[in-house]
């Protein structure tokens, strides 16, 4: 273990390492050096007045946002002596499950590409390019065929087999054991109860409602008591306020007892720290192009995904077009590779057809991006909903599709959820155990989706306020286990997994902070 003097001078000079290489740094360096010539900046007080000249320009509070973002996104520095490979994942079993999982993924996606006779990656033909240029707008109105390898290949049922699955995704995390760990060590049999038998950390009730207090049931909560504890005025001044400041730390208290609907979108986008500046704008026109010019097999794979999801989706269909736009420009940006500093996961490679092995050519596959659908509801424009998207997913969602001891990562939200429903429900636990529906089997695609596409838009936007506002995804444990407190008389009654999902099929009438704040905070101990 580091002291925390050494523990404090590695992180800052980590920060400042990463703020060196970033366009704002030079923004403000700029800056100062223009400041120079103004009158009131007087050499015997120099360094005073250039910073106070920053603070009152707006600078110093963005360079305070790309710090609080970076404490928020990069992990704690490592002990000097560690091996690298511990910055990404400490426990060594969860790396090899993780290394076991990505080679199914990557033999799945090779023998696709044998069996469909197409590589993972080619340069378009120029009228290819031209018709998906002219196309851009309106993806969704034609099959990817016009605008991909071939109508045949976009059109072949092969492509309807999954890469990998939920259930598949389920079952990695089942099998998980530490080899280092003896269960018969475990002081209470319910520890043998649930599906995930690794020994993480969680927490109980009590120091849930000391993390969570501003969910308390005497606490105003906006979606629910809106205009009972503070004036509809009041709370879009309090916003208003935040939003002129521009202070992400503050955005980021508010939102853990809601957002505004009018104003979710500034404040979440001050909290991620995402912004649309002209140079926001050129990377998402650089990715577009890159879209344009080169053609992946996952691009195949994002259309047959977008068509049997959202546009069969009550709330997301219109926003079909943004969805291709935006998933395919993700699929090409290099600066999502970053997380992998700090995820577990490492991505699937290939390259450009003829070019193997050159790294310059090298297309790199990000995992997952089923989470975006929502933010469309918030965003209208294309390159500010991807600079968001993105923010969320290497902060948050890419912890849903990894293996890793995170207390934010799948692993630990299983454990969570198993935790909680097996301690405060006992009989219901054991009920749906018995009749072989074991509780996660049916939570485990709520959460693995951090609840998207299963509970209303409204009531969607309203957990992830606290998603941002705790900066975690355990409230989405929280959330599966309340759920299942909700329906426990019904699901006493059932007497299989089939019935049991019938319970629990439809999520869209449920209002969520009323289910997790009884939960939380009504619940005997």
């Amino acid at each position: 273990m580091m002291d925390e003097g050494t523990e404090l001078s590695l992180t800052i000079a980590q920060i400042v390492q990463r703020l060196k290489a970033t366009h704002l740094h030079s923004q403000i360096e700029r800056q100062a050096k223009e400041c120079l010539h103004r009158p009131e900046i007087q050499l015997e007080s120099l360094k005073e007045d250039v910073r106070n000249f920053l603070k009152a320009s707006g600078w110093e509070r963005k360079l305070q946002n790309a710090v609080y973002r970076e404490l928020h996104v990069q992990p704690l520095p490592s002990h000097p002596a560690a091996p690298p490979e511990h910055a990404k994942e400490p426990l060594a079993y969860m790396r090899k499950a993780q290394v076991n999982w990505e080679k199914r993924i990557l033999k799945s996606l090779n023998s696709m590409c044998t069996e469909l006779g197409v590589p993972l990656a080619r340069k378009r033909p120029a009228v290819e390019q031209k018709e998906l240029t002219n196309k851009w707008n309106e993806m969704g109105t034609d099959e990817p065929g016009k605008w991909t390898s071939s109508q045949s290949i976009c059109s072949d049922r092969r492509l309807n087999t999954p890469s990998y699955s939920i259930s598949h995704d389920s079952q990695v995390l089942i099998s998980l054991r530490n080899p280092n760990h003896d269960s018969s060590e475990e002081a209470s049999a319910k520890s043998h109860w649930g599906l995930i038998q690794v020994p993480l950390h969680d927490r109980d009730i009590p120091q849930m409602r000391e993390a969570y207090s501003e969910l308390s049931l005497t606490t105003g909560q906006l979606g629910i008591d809106d205009h009972t504890h503070v004036p509809p005025g009041k709370t879009r001044l309090i916003c208003t306020e935040l939003a002129f400041c521009q202070d992400s730390a503050a955005a980021q208290q508010y939102s853990r007892q809601g957002c505004p609907t009018g104003l979710r979108a500034d404040l979440w986008a001050l909290i991620l720290n995402s912004t649309n500046e002209p140079e926001d704008v050129m990377h998402y026109e650089q990715l577009k192009a890159g879209v344009i010019h080169h053609d992946l097999l996952v691009d195949n794979l994002i259309y047959k995904d977008v068509k049997l999801t959202a546009s069969n989706d009550d709330y997301y269909f219109v926003f079909e077009d943004f969805l291709y736009q935006v998933l395919l420009c993700f699929s090409r940006d290099t600066a999502v590779l970053e997380h992998f500093s700090y995820n577990s996961a490492t991505p699937p490679k290939s390259y450009i057809q003829g070019k193997v092995g050159v790294e310059e050519f090298a297309v790199v596959y990000p995992p997952n991006g089923e989470n975006m659908a929502p933010l469309c509801f918030l965003y209208n424009e294309p390159s500010k909903l991807y600079s968001v998207f993105r923010e969320m997913y290497v902060r948050y969602f890419f912890r849903l599709h990894s293996v890793s001891s995170s207390t934010s990562g799948i692993v630990s939200l299983c454990l969570q959820f198993e935790r909680l429903l097996q301690t405060h429900l006992p009989q219901l636990f054991y009920h749906l155990r018995e009749i072989g529906a074991q509780p996660l089997r049916i939570a485990f695609k709520w959460m693995v989706r951090a609840f998207s596409g299963y509970l209303s838009t409204d009531q969607l936007l309203l957990l992830w306020d606290r998603i941002l506002g705790y900066d975690s995804l355990e409230i989405v444990a929280v959330l599966a286990a309340a759920v299942f407190a909700f329906r426990a008389e019904n699901l006493m009654e059932v007497t299989s997994l089939t019935s049991a999902e019938a319970v629990l099929a439809d999520l869209s009438t449920l209002k969520v902070m009323p289910l997790i704040q009884i939960f939380l905070f009504a619940t005997v101990i």
